[in-house]
């Protein structure tokens, strides 16, 4: 079979999916082969984490990991395509075989390009203190170390099915506290054990935006530094305020009780509240800390974990 032909084949099944690499294979054929119209498709079915199957041009076809095939009723792949699917993990593709009830029909290989920002997000979240960040993705274990190793990752844990995800997000939750980035829908159930759960908002799905505690909606992975030094902030500016309410009425009550004024009482009281209000206030003069800053922040949390969730 033609590339050409490949192509329109596996992109028409691919259509029917919203997934990342679906949306890739559906984007580059059309640049390929132009608009030249596909075939139709119909009859969506989703193996999680492993792959899809649909009805295209009246056969059914089977797109997916090579995992995917010879269990559960899903056509075996032939020795010449599995080869070449190895040869293609070798070189770090990320690869799906496509195939037809009666035939192989080809395997495409899809190389993760890392987002312009991802290196300097990570030596951004290093600063902070963060120490640890790991990527864990279904991804084939070669594909996932050339990705980590040229984004600068501490770790790489391919190979992960989404529960397999959710087994390890655990295990890191019981070492220290842990912040996981996701998009997809197999990244909802490892965000929701995660002690935060970080959503890329402009392409993650609903139900891991639904799952998150915290969402990026400029899809942005630059800002999660911002992110995690803001709420630190946050959390200081919070303590602050509430030593000095507690601390004003714990003053007030006793100094009542032995004779200071209602009036005086109430101006203290007040001019606490203010206090309160102009120190939270200061949160709208924040800004983003630059690398080009004396040294990183002392509030170190440098057990911190983060699990980066490839594709």
């Amino acid at each position: 079979m033609s590339e050409r032909e490949l192509l329109r084949i596996a992109s028409a099944a691919e259509s029917l999916s919203d997934h990342p690499l679906a949306q890739a294979i559906v984007r580059d054929s059309a640049e390929r082969n132009g608009e030249e119209a596909l075939p139709a498709a119909t009859d969506l079915e989703s193996f999680t984490g492993k792959g899809i199957t649909a009805i295209v041009g009246g056969e059914k076809v089977w797109i997916g990991k090579l995992e995917m095939f010879g269990v559960d009723g899903v056509p075996p792949l032939g020795p010449e395509l599995t080869s070449a699917i190895e040869v293609l993990r070798e070189r770090g593709r990320t690869t799906m075989a496509i195939r037809s009830r009666t035939r192989d029909l080809g395997a495409i290989g899809l190389l993760d390009t890392p987002r312009a920002a991802a290196r300097t997000t990570l030596n951004a979240l290093r600063e902070l203190g963060i120490t640890r960040m790991i990527m864990i993705s279904g991804d084939d274990q070669r594909v996932a170390d050339a990705v980590g190793e040229d984004v600068g990752l501490d770790e790489a844990w391919g190979n992960l099915m989404p529960n397999d995800k959710v087994e390890a997000i655990r295990k890191l939750a019981g070492q220290d506290k842990v912040a996981m980035v996701g998009d997809g829908v197999n990244d909802a159930p490892a965000m929701a054990n995660a002690t935060v759960g970080i959503a890329m908002g402009a392409a993650g799905s609903d139900v891991a935006l639904e799952t998150a505690d915290v969402a990026l909606m400029a899809d942005d992975l630059a800002k999660l530094p911002f992110a995690v030094d803001l709420s630190r902030k946050t959390r200081s500016i919070i303590r602050q305020n509430m030593v000095v309410s507690l601390g004003i009425v714990a003053v007030l009550i006793p100094a009542t009780i032995f004779g200071l004024g209602i009036g005086p009482a109430v101006a203290v009281h007040e001019g606490s509240t203010l206090i309160v209000v102009a120190n939270a206030l200061r949160l709208l003069a924040y800004r983003e800390k630059r690398s080009s800053d004396n040294g990183p922040p002392s509030h170190h949390s440098s057990e911190q974990a983060l699990a980066n969730v490839g594709a």
